[in-house]
Parts: structure tokens; sequence; C-alpha cells
């Protein structure tokens, strides 16, 4: 028999046949599983010595909300502002403490985590696989917001369906070369926004040109990095009269580009951006985007942690385009109607 002490969450669910959330709700007598599986669990747990103390039962005395460093700090993305404001309503609701990490490839990852004395994890954002393994081995309730990794609780929003909303309404608004800006294709939420402009172009009959489809470049800063893509676009031999941008923050950097360059938005080129964020309504002109409820991310994936609703899955919650000036199809210049004599109106007309 193992040291008990040696024995992981991981080993003991491989050995089962079964999931890690699996094991958590057989050992901790949770609902949703056969009575089969619960004594299958339960028996080899006895067999391989598994230290049942390492799981606490009910809900979760203390959360941790991890990000990666990549990411820069949260008062500079405000996406993930909306999801940590949400996930810490949940908590708050349930009573239960929230903190907050960062992290990266190399950090003593199960150590840090170890010192905030957390039993949950909800993950936000992207995480390269070094770190998303260096996470999972903490064995401890884990849920994802905006990314995706076989095993976990993810919860996203219909990434795909968004930027096929966007696309469909540049082209449906006339435009002839709509071009994309995206951030690192290795991100979950941007390779499917990626297929939904792809798709729709493809719906419309119109030919994939890779030329108009930019990435940022990882190595700038983030406002240069979306300048420098709206500069690639418009140095092309025919600049695009339409641009879908993967964020709002991205297309608002264009969008200044763009007004620099003498441009004007949307009579000369058509913006569209996604998320949704304040400042997207209040910029000039206010900016089109893909609006879904950020906070109800957080507090979704919250709730699982606090409810150890914790099985492999991913749930997706809906999005909605939002028309605003910087997408506004510009009304054709009517032909001047040849001059006639105005009739006189009698003294006592009311205006119309």
């Amino acid at each position: 028999m193992a040291d008990k002490r040696g024995v992981t969450i991981r080993e003991l669910a491989q050995a089962a046949g079964v999931s890690i959330g699996t094991v958590s709700r057989a050992l901790k007598g949770q609902p949703g599983l056969s009575e089969q599986t619960r004594s299958q669990v339960l028996e080899v747990a006895q067999q391989l010595g598994y230290d049942t103390a390492k799981l606490r039962t009910g809900k979760p005395r203390r959360m941790l909300f991890i990000y990666s460093r990549h990411l820069g700090s949260l008062a500079n993305n405000p996406f993930y502002s909306y999801v940590l404001h949400g996930a810490e309503t949940a908590c708050r609701e349930a009573g239960v403490p929230l903190s907050i990490m960062s992290v990266v490839a190399g950090d003593d990852i199960a150590g840090q985590v170890r010192r905030h004395e957390v039993d949950a994890l909800l993950g936000a954002g992207y995480f390269d696989p070094e770190t998303m393994e260096a996470v999972r081995r903490c064995e401890l309730p884990l849920v994802l917001v905006d990314h995706f990794y076989p095993g976990v609780r993810c919860i996203n929003d219909d990434n795909q369906l968004g930027a096929w909303l966007a696309t469909r309404h540049l082209l449906e608004g006339g435009s002839q070369r709509v071009a994309a800006i995206f951030g690192p294709p290795t991100h979950y939420s941007v390779s499917l926004r990626a297929k939904g402009f792809r798709r729709a172009l493809f719906e419309a009959g119109r030919l994939f040109d890779p030329d108009y489809e930019v990435t940022l470049d990882p190595v700038m800063d983030y406002r240069e990095s979306g300048r420098d893509a709206m500069s690639r676009l418009l140095a092309l031999p025919e600049p695009p009269d339409a641009v879908f941008a993967y964020n709002d923050s991205t297309a608002m950097y264009a969008i200044e580009l763009c007004r620099e360059r003498g441009l004007r938005v949307p009579e000369d080129i058509r913006f569209v951006g996604y998320d949704d964020i304040e400042e997207a309504a209040h910029c000039k002109p206010p900016l089109s985007t893909v609006k879904m409820d950020k906070e109800a991310l957080g507090h979704m994936a919250a709730r699982a942690l606090v409810e150890g609703d914790v099985e492999p899955s991913e749930a997706s919650l809906p999005v909605e385009l939002v028309v605003r000036e910087s997408s506004r199809i510009a009304a054709p210049v009517a032909a001047a109607a040849p001059a006639r004599k105005a009739k006189r109106q009698p003294a006592t007309a009311e205006p119309r």
C-alpha cells in the first residue's frame, strides 16, 4: 500500500478511471454520482491509502482568483476587472473571502497557493500549458473563465458567434474589404473569434485573404501594437474599408491611428470591437461592439466553486451585437433638386 502522504488525487483519479471532479464528489459524499461509481472510487482510495483529509467538505473557506502576468495589471485590462467584480460579488454572497494572485511559468505556484491558504481556484484568461499544469498540480477545485483546458470546468462567452455577428454586420453594410485584428492565436477566445470572422466571410461568398488578417505584435506595448496592426492594414495596396477588432481596446487604438491619418470613421472605414467595455460607448465615435455579461462570467465561475460544481464541462454565455456610430452606414448624398420658387404659406400655418 502506498504511503498516504504520497498519493495524489490525480493518481487516484487515474487508478479509478474517472475525473478528478468525480473523485472529489465521491470522497465528499456529494450528489450526482451513481452508487457504483462512488463505491469504485472509495475502494480504490482505500487500496491506495489515499488521505481523505486532503479534501475538505462543504463550501471553500477561501477562494483565489488567479491570472497570468502576461495580461498586465487588471487596471489596464478592463475585461478581467469586470470578471473579478462578478466573482467577488458571488463570494460575498456566499460569505467566502476572495484573494488575487498573478502567475507566470516558472513561479512556485503551489507554494504561493499554499501561502494564501485557499480551498478553490478561479483562473481567468489564457495560461500557457506549463503554467496550467502547475495550477492543476495544486489539486484544488478549479474553474476557468475565458479559457479552455481538457478535464477542467470552463466558462466562456459564445466567441465564435460574436465574431460572426460583427463581421456579418460589416459585410451587410456594404463593406467590400473587411479586415480583422487579433491577439495571440493560442488564446482560446481569440482562436474562436478568428473562426467566426472567417465563417462570416465564407458564408458571404468572400475569398479569405490572409493579408487582411493581422495579429498584434506581442513584444510591443499594447497601445502601440494596436496602432502598428492598423498601420500594416493601411499600408496594403487596397486598404480595408472595415475592421473587426478582437477587443474594444484594440479597436479604439486602431481608430485613433486612422483619425490621425485623416480617415473618417465610419465614412471611410467602419469598426466593430468586442467586449463592450465602458469606454466603448464614450469614445469618438462611439464604438460598435459585441456585448456579453462579463460580470456573469466571474459570478458563474465563483458560484460553481462554492457549490462544488467542478465536473469537466464548458458553459457558453450568450452575446449580442451593439451597433453604434463607428459602423454606421453613411447615408448617400442626395442629388440637388432644381430650385423652385417657394409657395407662400398662410400666416397661421404651424411648423412641422
